[in-house]
């Protein structure tokens, strides 16, 4: 039970990351297109992509979770390691909503920011990925 939980925690994740990961890049690509019918298409696209990777953030939460209930509370509590993971990982959660109001702003034709701003963003969740990937495998003692 505890390997199916771990693996589906990590396939969710994956494609949770995925989606974050090219969210982004549309944006960047709407903010330059000056093209009506293209902008329209952008909106389905990006639309679409929330959708579906929405729920594979909500199944790695879940999973998550539930590996922390199979774990146990004494762990969790000595699983420093996991503790700095959860702090990055909260972020990402607030991230995937901004990114939701962003793709509301762009559906409203309210675009606010730069394709310069849409490309920095992008950035942040490999960032953050790169720690909580570390963090989990090397399970450093704090």
């Amino acid at each position: 039970m505890l390997l199916w939980f771990k693996a589906l925690h990590v396939f969710f994740m994956v494609a949770w990351f995925a989606g974050i990961f090219y969210l982004p890049r549309l944006f960047v690509y709407h903010a330059e297109c000056e093209h009506q019918p293209t902008r329209e298409t952008f909106k389905v696209m990006e639309r679409r992509l929330w959708w579906f990777v929405t729920p594979f953030a909500l199944l790695t939460l879940v999973f998550g979770l539930g590996l922390i209930h199979i774990y146990g509370m004494e762990w969790f509590r000595h699983s420093h390691w996991l503790h700095a993971k959860l702090a990055l990982v909260v972020p990402l959660y607030f991230y995937h909503g901004y990114l939701y109001y962003l793709m509301k702003q762009f559906a409203a034709d309210n675009n606010r920011h730069s394709p310069r701003f849409y490309r920095l963003i992008n950035e942040v969740p490999a960032l953050g990925l790169l720690v909580i990937v570390c963090l989990a495998i090397l399970k450093p003692n704090f």
